[in-house]
């Protein structure tokens, strides 16, 4: 396949919740996405009605992880094992859906809000453009790079989705996502003691880290992490009065 055939699967693949729907879910997007190499391999317009009602089928899977699978489709479909393709496609939507809601909505999503938000406090940066540099560059690399291994290595291409290990970075990135959350406190507490002057013996930056102290030996003792966010958010409101 030329070049700008496979660059033209890819940028179709991001475009694979334009046309969701809870009939078949992706499968609109997934058949848009394949239909250059369709129109490529299939001169023949029932062939192509074919290919295309092939990929028709119900599909649902986290839509960062769908262009590694496509990768992969668009290689075994090229060479001719039509049937593979399907069932492919079946055996990973389920798995891939798992690990990209684990990993991108559970994790990652949660630590770039938090970090957007800390940087919203300081007011020295625009904070959805800081949300976008903490999120987009790991999505992005998991679209083109497991796209590109998707099609150079057809089935074994997921290998590079098991070598990131993202359920393993998941538990990192929530870990740091609790580091962070004790940094907003710290910054929320310091900005609502300021102009108040709520605490005139003991300065505003010792008592945030007797409160991040606190709240990391919470979380050790068990505590939930959103039962902390809950937490800080309410007092940071009471402070705020």
């Amino acid at each position: 396949m030329n070049g700008s055939t496979l660059f033209g699967i890819f940028l179709r693949s991001l475009t694979i919740q334009v046309s969701f729907n809870f009939w078949r879910m992706q499968n609109l997007g997934f058949a848009f996405a394949m239909l250059p190499l369709i129109r490529r391999q299939d001169g023949d317009r029932i062939r192509i009605a074919a290919s295309l009602a092939r990929h028709l089928q119900m599909i649902n899977t986290h839509p960062y992880m769908v262009a590694p699978v496509i990768g992969a489709v668009a290689r075994i479909e090229e060479e001719g094992r039509a049937t593979e393709a399907v069932d492919l496609k079946e055996a990973l939507m389920g798995p891939y859906a798992a690990i990209g809601d684990s990993f991108f909505w559970g994790a990652l999503r949660s630590f770039s809000a938090i970090g957007a938000v800390i940087v919203a406090f300081t007011g020295t940066f625009p904070a959805p453009l800081a949300f976008l540099l903490f999120y987009s560059p790991a999505h992005l690399f998991v679209r083109g790079k497991g796209f590109l291994e998707g099609y150079r290595r057809g089935k074994s291409g997921i290998d590079f989705i098991r070598r990131l290990d993202l359920p393993g970075a998941a538990a990192k990135v929530r870990f740091l996502s609790l580091i962070l959350i004790g940094v907003l406190a710290a910054v929320a507490m310091d900005m609502a003691c300021r102009p108040w002057n709520l605490l005139p013996v003991i300065p505003a930056t010792v008592s945030a880290l007797i409160l991040l102290i606190l709240i990391f030996l919470g979380i050790r003792r068990g505590i939930s992490p959103v039962r902390v966010l809950y937490g800080m958010t309410l007092l940071s409101m009471v402070l705020s009065i």
